[in-house]
């Protein structure tokens, strides 16, 4: 597609582009600064069906600033693409927008917005020249001037008002502005001056908080953009009580979006809860049982466990569902059971397995004690026979040295008296 002439007013701004006439294509993933190009997009999932290319739908769907829809009629039966940019026919003038959607589901869009396919639907002009575009750049230039000096205004005269965007008309011959308030607000004063002051014809069209939130767009505590300015259009009411039966605390700053309402995500897992929830009993008050009254402490809807505890102890008790319904029947016909778990507990058999315990426990200490004194006696055993051995050794080194103990003695004695022999001349040899 050639992007000369025909570039999208967000992308012109982008870091990702080569040059201001060329944009080769968001590489942020729709998450820009620019005027949201991830703002309530949408997919024509039929496009490349040729079977319904052929007979297409003459009504299309047109996107304006921060993601206003409208739906115009293809009089001239021109070769539009999506996100090109047409010039459409608006009151007392013509406005420029974006093709965002085309073909059969134009169709099912204008069934669901309950939109009559009639002679009320505008027409398509042509597709926005060059010219178009830069005398359209510069009526945008002057929405943020405007917006700051409404709001100067808006203070002098001291309404209870909050100014969150202006909209010129591609002609520049009329401005939208959209407000929030709380109550009733009488503005002819205001549009007198800013007519005045500007020179346009003013509209003053008052949005919802939700709305002015997905005017503004904004990333969630989840981490993700808005809902109300990707794809949420339809705003329903959120209680308390969706917080309530999805077990989620009562905080304010948690439960509260950007917009100061409650969270519409609230309402996505609500249906869900809601059918867990018809298995679950309702709990109005304590549990009797004659261990004591157990309080609910926590439910866990999907698993269908309820966890309850006694006044004096710490630990919570998890009873299934269906045990809760049979403890609340019998404590509504005047019957306490046992404990949470069972109606009746057989204390003959607590009995018999304390003393087969007892028994056991006495006959591994006996045993333990038969063990221990084998044990000793092989140790006893061993020991004497590590010491005979030892002495047999000790015998049998300690001989062959007496011996030549005694032969050395021995000689030493011949050697004595062969000394006195020979030093005594009267005594000869000895025989």
């Amino acid at each position: 597609m050639n992007w000369k002439g025909k570039d999208m007013s967000g992308c012109s701004s982008c870091s990702t582009a080569d040059n201001k006439s060329a944009a080769p294509g968001c590489k942020s993933n729709g998450n820009c600064g620019t005027d949201g190009c991830n703002k309530l997009n949408s997919f024509d999932w039929l496009s490349d069906m040729e079977a319904l290319s052929v007979d297409s739908y003459d009504v299309v769907e047109v996107r304006f600033k921060n993601g206003r829809k409208d739906f115009f009629r293809n009089v001239n039966q021109l070769d539009l693409h999506k996100g090109e940019h047409v010039v459409v026919d608006v009151p007392n003038g013509h406005h420029i927008g974006q093709v965002a959607l085309q073909g059969e589901l134009v169709r099912l869009q204008m069934k669901k917005k309950k939109v009559d396919d009639d002679d009320n639907i505008k027409a398509i002009y042509r597709l926005a020249t060059r010219r178009d575009m830069e005398k359209f750049e510069e009526v945008k230039n002057k929405e943020v001037p405007t917006l700051y000096r409404t709001r100067e205004i808006i203070i002098a005269q001291k309404l209870e008002m909050k100014l969150t965007d202006v909209e010129y008309q591609a002609d520049g011959t009329k401005a939208t502005f959209y407000y929030s308030a709380d109550d009733r607000v009488d503005f002819r004063e205001l549009i007198k001056v800013l007519a005045s002051e500007f020179k346009i014809r003013v509209e003053m069209r008052q949005i919802s908080l939700r709305q002015e939130a997905g005017r503004l767009g904004g990333i969630g505590s989840c981490g993700r953009e808005l809902c109300c300015s990707t794809w949420l259009t339809d705003f329903k009411s959120v209680s308390t009580s969706a917080a309530r039966y999805q077990n989620l605390s009562l905080n304010p700053s948690k439960l509260s979006g950007q917009c100061g309402r409650l969270k519409c995500c609230l309402n996505y897992e609500l249906e869900t809860y809601m059918e867990a929830l018809e298995d679950i009993p309702g709990v109005e008050k304590p549990l009797k049982t004659k261990k004591g009254e157990a309080v609910l402490q926590k439910t866990d809807i999907f698993k269908k466990v309820l966890w309850f505890g006694y006044e004096k102890e710490t630990s919570w008790i998890p009873v299934p569902a269906k045990r809760v319904k049979e403890v609340i029947e019998l404590n509504e016909k005047g019957e306490i059971p046992e404990t949470l778990l069972e109606d009746k507990v057989d204390f003959s058999e607590e009995i018999s397995t304390v003393l087969n315990s007892d028994l056991e426990r006495l006959d591994k200490k006996f045993q333990n004690k038969s063990k221990k004194q084998k044990r000793r006696k092989n140790r006893n055993k061993n020991k004497t026979q590590y010491k005979s051995k030892g002495d047999e050794q000790q015998n049998k080194q300690n001989q062959p040295q007496n011996k030549s103990v005694s032969n050395e003695g021995n000689k030493k004695r011949g050697n004595r008296r062969n000394k006195k022999r020979r030093n005594n001349p009267n005594k000869g040899p000895r025989k």
